[in-house]
């Protein structure tokens, strides 16, 4: 196993799959599928296009995804992981961002904080992020521009002695606090994203039922009771 491995956690992404697994492969020599519980064709799809392919039979959610993921390459001694979403919002040319600020400073989770342009994410989506950003930074005790973002790089073995459990969104939220109070270094670096047009966009995010996961998670940890 490589030093550094690319996990993309996938649920119903047959369009766009193949696109994302041919542009990870591009900067990274191994790059892992987790299909939670598709019922189209994202497992092949991503298997043809170079990746391996680690299936969920039922949906379990993004959360569960990452940990199978981060648990499977832990195992094969990967040291750190860059995770990206399925759906091809995250960029294949921002990857060199994000690896560079990890070779900087090794031992940090870096995340890549999305530009949004105006119009580009839907007024209650925005909302539901930037509300449970604010959340997320007064529980880590530092300003962070996008908490939100799956595209990120772990440090993995650091990340899995952190034992994170919570499920769906809430579980990046988890491990963003528990690393800034485990004395992780936390790095942010701006990356363009791509919005589809609204028609044609795929998005498993619920604004309300997601926002207040990740709002019970960080209050658990406020109060230090998960």
């Amino acid at each position: 196993m490589a030093d550094l491995a690319i996990l993309i956690p996938a649920f119903n992404c047959e369009r766009t799959i193949a696109r994302v697994v041919r542009a990870a492969r591009a900067h990274a020599p191994f790059v892992l599928v987790v299909d939670d519980g598709s019922a189209d064709e994202t497992a092949d799809r991503a298997g043809d296009a170079g990746a391996e392919v680690l299936r969920h039979e039922t949906n379990r959610g993004k959360g569960a995804a990452l940990q199978s993921g981060m648990q499977e390459l832990g195992r094969r001694g990967c040291e750190r992981v860059l995770t990206m979403d399925g759906d091809g919002q995250h960029l294949g040319d921002e990857i060199p961002a994000l690896l560079r600020a990890a070779d900087a400073t090794p031992q940090a989770l870096v995340i890549g904080a999305r530009e949004i342009e105006p119009g580009a994410v839907a007024p209650l989506k925005l909302f539901g992020n930037r509300f449970a950003n604010r959340w997320v930074e007064i529980a880590c005790g530092q300003t962070l521009p996008d908490t939100q973002s799956g595209f990120r790089v772990y440090p993995l073995p650091a990340t899995l002695a952190l034992d994170c459990r919570a499920g769906h969104f809430a579980f990046e939220t988890e491990v963003l606090i528990r690393a800034a109070r485990a004395g992780i270094p936390i790095r942010s670096v701006p990356v363009h994203a791509y919005y589809p047009p609204v028609d044609e966009r795929v998005s498993h995010y619920r604004p309300f039922v997601d926002t207040v996961r990740i709002i019970f998670v960080v209050v658990g940890l406020i109060l230090r009771v998960i």
